[in-house]
């Protein structure tokens, strides 16, 4: 796929398919952006509309690295 071509009709929601399948798996917005050659604002538009679920700031567990050394969690 050529970098900064505009993907519309089929092309784009097969795009979104696959990308929202890899979001599902644990990949970030960048990781994608990166393997497609898109940017993140891209991509992140293209998961909206597939209505992919976004994960809040920090992977979804953000604290999970704090307790698992040894730390207290903040909740």
């Amino acid at each position: 796929m050529d970098k900064g071509k505009q993907i519309t009709g089929a092309a784009r929601e097969e795009l979104a398919r696959e990308m929202k399948k890899q979001y599902e798996n644990g990949l970030s917005i960048r990781a994608i952006a990166e393997a497609h050659g898109r940017s993140y604002g891209f991509v992140h538009r293209v998961l909206t509309e597939a209505d992919a679920s976004l994960r809040t700031r920090g992977g979804a567990h953000p604290h999970r690295r704090l307790e698992e050394a040894g730390g207290r969690s903040p909740r």
